[in-house]
């Protein structure tokens, strides 16, 4: 549901009212009072930042010496609400020179009001671009002696994107080479036993793309997800062509994405921003495909001594190698000497975090490397309790690899004019939280 909102009233620090607005009349004029009574004078503004009073629910925030306040009297979206409180502000540090706060809103009365009749209509948020407003609403704002952040003008030719086609992207680009950068870029989570099996596991993405594109492009991104394959199937009635396909979890599209296109085709489609921009995020829970695997063999060997061997295997492919990688071991605090012997990269032991660190900067595909190390601890009296062993973690990156397995079937660009276009495309895996049981 949407935010439906009441009123917005901006507030300085001992409750005075700087300016307000009411959008419907289901609520009085003097609700603020009871947030003023009931939150401010308690001391209760930092115990939660949604309040119910008198059947009506109070959503503020703290931005400088100001609260704003969101007062509703129906079930709204609170994340939307906040949301709308936070790209307002960054609308009014547009205007106002980079500056928000009490003396910013004493000085720009009439455009802030002006402002709020814009980005909100009975209630329910509208466009809150600074790009797009600044083409009808030219008034500049008082800025603040202090600011050094230059005035941002307004886009040329934007009739498009005052319609609401067209909200983040200007026409008239122009590129001598066209040419857009697409990353895959996915981190690994997880959590494995010291015999080698693995307990939790799943993998988080998010597709970044750059681009340098004349006109007002349409580009069309395809998959090998499991949902996309089927319905392109289906829609040229022929059967899917046998591959690895994964099942995407939890998706999540820049607002450039057309989500229509998307739920009818299974297809991304977008016009896209100009420049770097996430387009998408995504998790996986099944399949995954993991770099490295780690079997550590720990003893101790009384109160004084204890044997590491830890052996790190790369499951990717032989053409494929890592960057970076670091491996944690974590030993007890009482570690007075140690003796290291690898066959790949370098180790020592650092005192400020108890770990063993053993850094090899490139780890070929299909290989192994182990360490051994004999550890001399400081024998305790008082030392009573149980050494509790912290899992042993794990850092790297590895290009050109994915550990989902998602793979970019193809990436078209279509514009009027028919201009040709170079696509980069590159996949980095790195380490999420990636640790192992000792």
């Amino acid at each position: 549901m949407p935010v439906a909102a009441s009123a917005i009233y901006f507030l300085n620090l001992r409750g005075d009212v700087l300016i307000n607005r009411l959008y419907r009349d289901d609520v009085g004029g003097n609700m603020v009072d009871a947030f003023r009574t009931h939150i401010m004078q308690t001391k209760e503004l930092g115990t939660c930042p949604v309040r119910q009073i008198g059947g009506c629910s109070f959503l503020y925030m703290r931005i400088s010496n100001v609260y704003i306040v969101i007062v509703v009297s129906n079930n709204a979206n609170v994340a939307c609400a906040f949301k709308f409180v936070v790209e307002a502000v960054a609308l009014f540090k547009s205007y106002f020179g980079g500056a928000f706060d009490e003396d910013a809103i004493r000085n720009n009365f009439v455009l802030i009001y002006e402002l709020l009749d814009e980005i909100m209509d009975f209630g329910y948020p509208q466009n809150l671009s600074p790009e797009i407003l600044k083409l009808y609403i030219t008034q500049e704002g008082v800025r603040s002696p202090f600011s050094s952040k230059p005035i941002d003008r307004a886009v040329p030719n934007a009739t498009l994107q005052v319609t609401g086609a067209v909200g983040w992207r200007r026409e008239g680009l122009v590129y001598k080479k066209n040419e857009v950068f697409l990353d895959i870029v996915e981190s690994v989570n997880l959590l494995m036993s010291s015999k080698g099996s693995v307990l939790r596991c799943d993998v988080t993405g998010k597709i970044l793309m750059k681009c340098f594109l004349s006109g007002m492009p349409d580009l069309k991104l395809g998959l090998n997800d499991k949902i996309g394959l089927e319905k392109e199937s289906q829609l040229k009635s022929r059967p899917t062509k046998s591959g690895k396909t994964i099942e995407l979890d939890d998706v999540t599209f820049h607002q450039c994405v057309n989500l229509t296109r998307f739920n009818a085709e299974k297809t991304v489609s977008f016009v896209p921003p100009d420049g770097e921009f996430e387009l998408m995020k995504y998790r996986i829970t099944e399949g995954v495909n993991l770099p490295f695997k780690v079997l550590p063999t720990i003893k101790e060997l009384g109160r004084s001594r204890m044997e590491v061997n830890v052996k790190v295997k790369s499951v990717f492919g032989a053409k494929m190698f890592a960057l970076g990688a670091v491996v944690k071991i974590p030993v007890p605090k009482q570690t007075a000497k140690t003796n290291f012997t690898v066959t790949s990269g370098r180790a020592k032991y650092n005192a400020s975090i108890d770990c063993l660190v053993w850094k090899i900067k490139k780890f070929p595909g299909q290989t192994e490397a182990t360490l051994s190390a004999e550890v001399e601890l400081i024998s305790t009296i008082t030392e009573k309790k149980p050494w509790t062993r912290p899992p042993i973690q794990m850092e790297f990156q590895v290009p050109m690899f994915t550990a989902s397995g998602l793979r970019v079937r193809f990436l078209k660009v279509w514009e009027k004019s028919g201009y040709n276009t170079v696509e980069w495309v590159r996949y980095i895996t790195k380490a999420g939280s990636y640790e192992i049981r000792s």
